[in-house]
């Protein structure tokens, strides 16, 4: 077996750049469409059947993505250092909640054509990181 070319079109630039802001904002809204439906994340969001808060936490996500992903820098220009962990510290961020996250993202990305697959396992494995840093709480009564 040989070692992907590095200068294939796949391999090249950042994630952001790969995936592009129009996909990723798509994305995003079929995350936030999962993720309201789903038992233990929508509690997390008071008010969750306004669809201005979705369009604002919609907004920030994207704000955040772009930056972590390798774009433009949005969130730290419009709200300084996302300090993730510690913006998230109000909420009991379970084992089962952290899958469930993952679990919208990875439904979001399966419906997401205009994504390449290979591209699409690497954001989903690099958030994978990510919603194991942010787990806060073990207790089951928390979720």
């Amino acid at each position: 077996m040989t070692a992907p070319n590095p200068l294939s079109p796949e391999l090249r630039g950042t994630l952001y750049e790969r995936i592009g802001p129009a996909a990723l904002r798509s994305l995003l809204e079929r995350f936030y469409a999962q993720v309201a439906r789903d038992e233990l994340l929508a509690p997390v969001f008071p008010g969750s059947r306004d669809s201005s808060l979705w369009q604002v936490t919609l907004a920030k996500q994207f704000a955040f993505m772009s930056g972590f992903l390798g774009g433009p820098p949005l969130y730290h220009q419009q709200y300084g250092n996302p300090m993730l962990r510690a913006r998230h510290l109000p909420f009991a961020v379970t084992p089962a909640r952290a899958r469930a996250w993952l679990e919208c993202m990875q439904n979001a990305l399966q419906h997401s054509p205009e994504i390449d697959a290979g591209v699409a396992a690497e954001l989903y494995t690099a958030l994978g990181r990510v919603a194991l840093h942010m787990v806060n709480s073990g207790e089951a009564g928390r979720e």
